[in-house]
């Protein structure tokens, strides 16, 4: 998915994944929440950054994403969600079966990069990713330092 689409909103974005791993590919999923929880993540108490998806069963599953309990949520009647629980992610069969073949290939993860309103509805994008050695990370790095220098200087001149 490229750009911002009409009528999408970001609640939620993992910046840390974009420096930990490289990104091959991304997906679009739905989510399987509880009430409260939809309500927690417009107000966007979501964090992304220790999350990641497996599948399992030929179903794709989110873990360690913490979704802070909703504030307004009566407890007296339900009883309270486990902010960190696994939660399932919503795709079509083909591309689970797709992502399968992908993510056992060697140091392939799914990664969630942002969580997202499109069109009133709830929705994750998940990246194909590998992860970075350190020593990547520091040339990562030390390439955008650079064109940040060259940047400047060509503004001074």
């Amino acid at each position: 998915m490229s750009g911002k689409e009409a009528g999408s909103r970001d609640l939620a974005r993992n910046r840390q994944a974009f420096h930990n791993y490289d990104i091959v590919d991304r997906y679009e999923a739905g989510m399987v929440l509880l009430g409260p929880e939809v309500k927690s993540l417009r107000a966007g108490k979501v964090q992304l950054r220790d999350a990641f998806a497996r599948i399992e069963d030929g179903e794709l599953w989110l873990y360690d994403c913490h979704i802070s309990p909703y504030a307004q949520h009566t407890h007296l009647t339900l009883t309270p969600i486990d902010p960190l629980r696994r939660r399932k992610l919503l795709m079509h069969r083909q591309e689970i079966h797709k992502l399968i073949g992908k993510v056992e290939e060697k140091g392939l993860t799914l990664v969630p990069l942002r969580v997202y309103l499109k069109n009133g509805r709830l929705k994750i994008e998940l990246a194909l990713a590998r992860g970075r050695r350190t020593y990547d990370k520091r040339d990562k790095l030390r390439e955008k330092e650079m064109a940040r220098e060259q940047r400047r200087a060509l503004k001074e001149r």
